[in-house]
């Protein structure tokens, strides 16, 4: 879909939104879903942003296919692909759990709609809610981070020298 953008690699810009909005969605969610207050403010929002993620990862590993077949292949891009592969799962459940977490609140038939009275059984379903976004949220971060990491190595190493060298003058 995307191969370049202003002459530059599209994988090379889109991978900032991904890298950007994986983490923000990734704490949104966790401070959502653990304070009412956040929630009721952040409201509709926090799904929007973590559908915007969601639709922006597919997007980024296409360009990155692009990019791949245009690179010469080594092990560090082989790495880098498998592990881009993995993250779609991540945010898809991220923003799963944000819709969970906008729409729970507002169904008036749930123990955890806002208002309502607190049960036991309202209390059971915040935790699991607050703990399976925490798993999420972790997993996304932390799976971007992996995926970051082994780009930066595919397209940086040995590809610069250890020691700068000499400032040249273009006016010189």
């Amino acid at each position: 879909m995307f191969g370049e953008i202003a002459g530059l690699p599209a994988h090379v810009l889109l991978i900032h939104i991904v890298v950007v909005l994986v983490p923000l969605v990734a704490l949104a969610a966790v401070l959502c879903a653990a304070w009412p207050t956040l929630r009721r403010r952040v409201g509709v929002l926090l799904p929007i942003l973590a559908l915007v993620t969601l639709m922006a990862v597919p997007l980024t590993t296409q360009a990155g296919e692009w990019l791949e077949r245009r690179v010469p292949p080594t092990a560090a891009l082989r790495a880098h692909t498998r592990l881009g592969d993995g993250l779609l799962p991540w945010v898809g459940g991220l923003f799963l759990v944000c819709a969970a977490i906008w729409l729970v609140h507002r169904i008036p038939a749930s123990p955890l709609a806002d208002g309502s009275v607190n049960t036991g059984g309202g209390t059971v379903l915040r935790v699991v809610l607050i703990v399976l976004t925490v798993v999420l949220a972790a997993g996304s971060v932390t799976q971007t981070y992996r995926i970051g990491d082994s780009g930066a190595r595919a397209a940086w190493q040995s590809r610069f020298a250890q020691q700068a060298a000499p400032h040249r003058h273009d006016d010189d």
